[in-house]
């Protein structure tokens, strides 16, 4: 893989998964769930910093991120006996809880007793040199540095994802699908102002070539293609496939011209282009310069992908399930590689595909995408209580776990080919 390629597989790669943690990253920011952790890629970290409460880091293996909040199944827990760093402010909070006691720092050495980090936000302990147990306030946004140098903020319930509202866990969980969704449109519209001209495939004839077929029967730009020896034509790619068929043979074409109904006789002849054979008559495709059609263009562009996606996905499930219909992170980089020795325009309209792909296929009601968090969003608001604890987690096991044998099963299908 060029180095071309590489840099294509790894933008369109950040984009799709950025844009969609970022959905449920600034979702969930707005309606006060705390987000631990903003992560592009799996597996070790490479790169890390900590702003405004959050760790970012970048993630070696380049098939997937996630964004980690607050939750009742991640409680902030400390062991009686356990020594930390703390600092505290003029108030007389604790604000940072570093547990790298063996290194030189502000603030003093602490041992615990007891310590909740829940409800009470308190810390029971000694202080260094002190024999008398204290109780110390612990600051809603009190930081935590982990023996590895990774900062976190702790999670008083209040922040947890689960004491949000289930409308907010809803919106939250639609997010991410949302963003991919919206960075496909942007991605049409970029693409419709970027390209020459842009056409909406309408049967309608845009150029003639002086002394081929189609001039010599007499058609004309603008005229529109109604049939082909009695095939309606509903897009110029069924006009283009109804030549392509009939070499040498002629062709009745059914066309209206300015409010009239006219039928022409034409042949389409061999021609040799490019070392390759085209069987033509001699006209293109009617297409656009003008602003107001390049933005219906984008329109077009993304209601094509989200059809193409949707049937795509529909096919999965007809005729048998077959891992052949599936591609992993494989996948993408081949694609992306092909696609960038096309061009960047070439790139971009894939990155819009893909990031439709991702935005429905995660909208699948599975455990644990999105869709199946939706859906149990659902339960909750129709039935107006959670489902069952284990019920979810058991769901959300077993659904993980079918993801990951089948991510292995494509990985190994998609470096065979």
């Amino acid at each position: 893989m060029s180095v071309t390629a590489i840099i294509a597989f790894l933008i369109v790669f950040g984009l799709l998964v950025g844009f969609h943690e970022f959905g449920h990253f600034i979702v969930a920011k707005k309606s006060g769930v705390l987000v631990r952790e903003f992560a592009i890629g799996m597996g070790p970290k490479i790169l890390s910093w900590y702003k405004n409460q959050t760790a970012y880091t970048l993630r070696l293996l380049p098939v997937g991120g996630y964004v980690r909040m607050a939750s009742e199944m991640e409680k902030d827990e400390l062991e009686a006996g356990q020594r930390l760093r703390l600092t505290m402010d003029e108030a007389g909070f604790v604000t940072a809880l570093d547990e790298r006691v063996d290194q030189d720092g502000p603030g003093f050495l602490f041992q615990i007793d007891q310590a909740d980090l829940v409800d009470a936000l308190t810390l029971t302990g000694y202080r260094q040199d002190q024999a008398d147990m204290v109780v110390l306030p612990v600051a809603v946004n009190a930081i935590r540095i982990g023996t590895d140098g990774i900062t976190t903020r702790i999670a008083p319930k209040s922040t947890w994802v689960e004491s949000a509202p289930v409308w907010k866990r809803l919106i939250i969980n639609f997010a991410g699908p949302a963003m991919n969704f919206i960075l496909a449109i942007v991605a049409a519209g970029i693409l419709s102002f970027a390209l020459p001209s842009v056409h909406f495939n309408e049967p309608v004839i845009g150029q003639v070539v002086k002394s081929e077929p189609a001039a010599q029967a007499g058609l004309r730009t603008n005229d529109r293609i109604e049939a082909v020896n009695g095939v309606k034509v509903a897009t110029f790619t069924d006009f283009a496939n109804e030549v392509t068929q009939h070499e040498n043979q002629s062709l009745r074409v059914k066309i209206s011209r300015d409010g009239q109904t006219l039928t022409k006789t034409v042949k389409p002849e061999k021609i040799k282009i490019d070392g390759q054979n085209q069987i033509r008559i001699g006209v293109g495709i009617k297409d656009y310069t003008d602003p107001i059609s390049r933005i219906k263009f984008a329109a077009y562009n993304s209601k094509t992908w989200f059809t193409q996606v949707g049937q795509g996905i529909a096919n999965l499930f007809q005729g048998g399930f077959s891992i052949n219909k599936l591609g992993g992170p494989v996948m993408l980089a081949k694609t992306t590689a092909k696609a960038s020795h096309q061009g960047w325009i070439t790139v971009l309209a894939l990155l819009g595909l893909l990031s439709v792909n991702l935005g429905l296929i995660n909208l699948l009601p599975i455990p644990p995408l999105d869709g199946g968090k939706i859906f149990l969003d659902l339960i909750e608001l129709i039935f107006r209580r959670p489902a069952p604890a284990w019920l979810e987690t058991a769901l959300t096991g077993v659904g993980t776990a079918l993801l990951v044998v089948l991510m292995v099963l494509v990985t190994i299908k998609d470096l065979g080919q």
